[in-house]
């Protein structure tokens, strides 16, 4: 595991146990067994869907994209605020906010 992986524990405190697992060369960020974050490349992206992306969008964060077949794709999961890293309260918010798109992803399936 990773320090940054390691130091997400702490980010994440207000908002509750987080577990991660290995995946793909990063790591997915789980509560309760249902991802709502990924970390790539010791960076943050949160579980988005439509009613959440905007919010993302509105600062200007990028979602997260890898090259598949010399093509980007781009996949639900957008960069995290840098202010989650300095106030345990936005860290709870916007964690929130993924684990919630999460939930309502998988009600769809």
């Amino acid at each position: 595991m990773s320090e940054f992986v390691d130091y997400l524990n702490e980010v994440f405190e207000e908002f509750g146990a987080i577990t991660s697992r290995k995946m793909f060369g990063g790591h997915g960020i789980y509560r309760d067994g249902l991802m709502f974050g990924l970390v790539a490349d010791d960076e943050l992206y949160f579980k988005v869907d439509k009613v959440s992306v905007g919010l993302f969008e509105e600062k200007s964060l990028e979602p997260f994209e890898y090259i598949k077949n010399n093509k980007p794709m781009k996949m639900s999961y957008y960069l995290a605020p840098e202010e989650i890293y300095d106030e345990p309260d936005v860290a709870k918010e916007w964690a929130e906010r993924a684990f919630e798109a999460a939930l309502r992803s998988k009600k769809k399936k």
